[in-house]
């Protein structure tokens, strides 16, 4: 099988990759990342590119056509991820989380590809604030990142048929360990925070809950769904992809950081309002769907790795949210203050597309 990984530079992309030639030794894996990221190493692990065959540079809207000669299945992780960064470009996080997606996979299926696996997210169903939501309750995206994953999640069911199956994981929140490791996300904030100044800060009420799921079982759920059709039957399917016992409040989290580091305190601002953003998740359609695929690593385990992992590089900077490059925004606005890349998010000076043997 010929498996094309986007965005594979970025945070959960090296897990993928790890995860699946463990499980496909014989797999043609190729990678194609506009390379925003790659700088952003945070482990004594080989290059994660190692185990590719084939490595592309490029944007992915403009991919060229070579990249997806041959291809049997795209495994989509590619986009602008999360709301500080999707605020601060809103127009271009439609145009890569939504208009490109739509037009990888008309492309893909035209190349011949059968199987289209879309990273999408929990954070579409916004605020829930009575009962878990289903895969058929209503969506409320609340951010341009949200947003732009439920129009992509709409273009792509409209190209799924016979011969192309499309797969959306709706993901709950990402955390863990990576080889190239972001500190922007809740709990891995939180690990950080901890770390560096021994303290936690909850800037919300702590009230609000969301579903974790660490790197490790999103790259098990992606295996999953490369070979879902034969488990499920449909051409288009939309499942969220976690545990039942993965929706925490913020305060549960930030206890149990604040727990597995010695010394470190909570603080809850004096100026903490409730966060729009509070939704649990039934996860009951993928447990049934997917029984060997289902999540393995615990809060306390992602926990204790992250602890770990900070502590290796000597993580000290009290100041990250704003200076630091495992802040993926930082990077962006340094890229762009120093005329690297362009108001679009395009490289300033590069070819479409790069290729590169590992």
């Amino acid at each position: 099988m010929n498996i094309l990984l986007t965005g594979n530079m970025g945070y959960v992309g090296p897990a993928v990759v790890e995860r699946l030639r463990a499980l496909r030794p014989d797999a043609r894996l190729v990678g194609v990342d506009a390379g925003y990221f790659a700088h952003c190493l945070t482990s004594r692990a080989p290059l994660p590119e190692r185990l590719l065959d084939y490595q592309y540079f490029g944007d992915v809207r403009d991919l060229a056509g070579e990249a997806l000669a041959g291809v049997d299945a795209v495994v989509h992780l590619a986009a602008i991820s999360n709301d500080p960064i999707g605020s601060a470009f809103e127009e271009v996080t439609h145009e890569v989380n939504a208009q490109a997606t739509i037009e990888l996979a008309r492309r893909a299926r035209d190349a011949g590809a059968s199987t289209f696996v879309f990273a999408a997210s929990c954070s579409m169903y916004g605020f829930a604030e009575t009962g878990a939501r289903t895969e058929d309750s209503p969506l409320d995206p609340l951010t341009a990142y949200s947003r732009s994953k439920v129009d992509a999640e709409k273009g792509l069911a409209a190209l799924a048929d016979d011969d192309f199956t499309v797969t959306s994981l709706r993901f709950g929140t990402a955390c863990g360990i990576s080889d190239r490791l972001r500190l922007d996300l809740v709990l891995n904030d939180f690990a950080a925070s901890a770390v560096a100044s021994g303290t936690v800060t909850l800037l919300s009420d702590g009230t609000p809950w969301r579903p974790l799921i660490d790197v490790r079982d999103m790259a098990l759920a992606s295996d999953w769904a490369i070979d879902r059709r034969s488990e499920d039957g449909s051409a288009f399917l939309a499942v969220n992809v976690g545990a039942e016992a993965s929706n925490f409040q913020m305060i549960e989290l930030a206890r149990a950081v604040v727990d597995a580091v010695d010394g470190a305190e909570l603080e809850v601002s004096a100026d903490a309002q409730p966060d729009r953003r509070s939704y649990k998740v039934d996860f009951g359609r993928f447990e049934e769907l997917a029984p060997d695929h289902q999540p393995r690593v615990s809060l306390e385990q992602t926990i204790r790795e992250l602890v770990e992992a900070l502590r290796r590089i000597d993580f000290r900077d009290t100041a990250f949210r704003t200076d630091s490059e495992l802040v993926r925004l930082n990077v962006l606005r340094r890229l762009l203050s120093e005329g690297l890349l362009r108001d679009d998010l395009r490289w300033a000076e590069a070819p479409s597309t790069v290729a590169a043997e590992p």
